[in-house]
């Protein structure tokens, strides 16, 4: 081979090599010097928001244990509360206790004295009915019919007092009461015949009144229908001009036999009404 082909020869494979340059080591030192702090500024921050939030759910956690504590605070202050009451509830329950252990010997005197009361009211009783008995051997009546107290008067199975007093509506309702009776009732026209035969020509208080309801009614609150032929012409009428506070809210039998709405304040006579003794 000649100079020139080698020459060529050579040329050719200059071609198909290539030479790198030589690696600097001079950036690869800058980048390690550089990469190792920044990871550990990254591994910090991380470290900063993992403890921040712990921190955050500690606090949470921190708050629903303080809401717990002050809530068993308020349970635990309504507990001594009940406990303190429960407490004097039962230093009471002591003392009457022992006001009754100091007393037992005056209740028991106080029962007897009850007993001994019953004893006599059954007594009265008793005596009353053999006295209505002994009235009918004497005077040999019916031994159906029934016996009232002196001053009352029978009719059917009712004793009737007739007052020589006069009163309000109230007192009048009150001393029948205290009678063991009540202001008159009527239902049947007998009844009205016998009581109008022993009031007119007088004025008398009936059981009768509209002062509770507005509607009239018995004194045993059993309802009451008017009955025009049984009134005074134009009655009830509620008149205001007497001059006192309210209307006339009971009735009364006019001297004529027939009733009259009046004020109850007015002091009138008054009939009483109560069952008869058997003998």
């Amino acid at each position: 081979m000649d100079d020139y082909q080698y020459e060529r020869e050579e040329d050719r494979r200059a071609l198909w090599i290539k030479d790198f340059p030589p690696v600097s080591l001079s950036g690869v030192s800058k980048f390690r010097h550089w990469l190792f702090p920044a990871l550990g500024a990254v591994v910090i921050l991380v470290l900063i928001i993992a403890v921040g939030a712990s921190n955050t759910k500690m606090s949470n956690r921190l708050w629903s244990v303080e809401q717990s504590n002050s809530n068993l605070s308020n349970v635990i202050q309504s507990l001594n509360a009940s406990l303190q009451q429960a407490q004097e509830t039962a230093k009471e329950v002591q003392k009457l206790k022992f006001i009754v252990e100091n007393n037992k010997d005056q209740l028991t005197s106080v029962s007897e004295a009850l007993k001994q009361l019953s004893v006599v009211d059954s007594l009265s009783k008793s005596i009353a009915s053999l006295k209505c008995s002994l009235e009918h051997f004497i005077k040999n009546s019916s031994a159906t019919g029934g016996c009232c107290p002196f001053n009352w008067d029978l009719f059917g199975s009712s004793c009737y007092y007739f007052s020589s007093l006069s009163l309000s509506w109230n007192g009048s309702k009150d001393w029948c009461e205290k009678e063991g009776s009540h202001l008159v009732i009527l239902t049947t026209n007998e009844e009205w015949d016998f009581v109008t035969h022993h009031t007119m020509p007088n004025p008398f208080w009936v059981g009768l009144t509209d002062g509770r309801t507005g509607r009239w009614e018995w004194v045993n609150q059993t309802p009451y229908i008017i009955e025009r032929r049984r009134w005074m012409p134009g009655q009830p009428d509620s008149w205001t001009g007497h001059g006192l506070h309210g209307n006339e809210d009971c009735a009364q039998l006019h001297s004529s036999g027939r009733l009259n709405d009046m004020h109850c304040s007015k002091q009138l006579r008054y009939i009483c009404q109560k069952h008869s003794l058997r003998g």
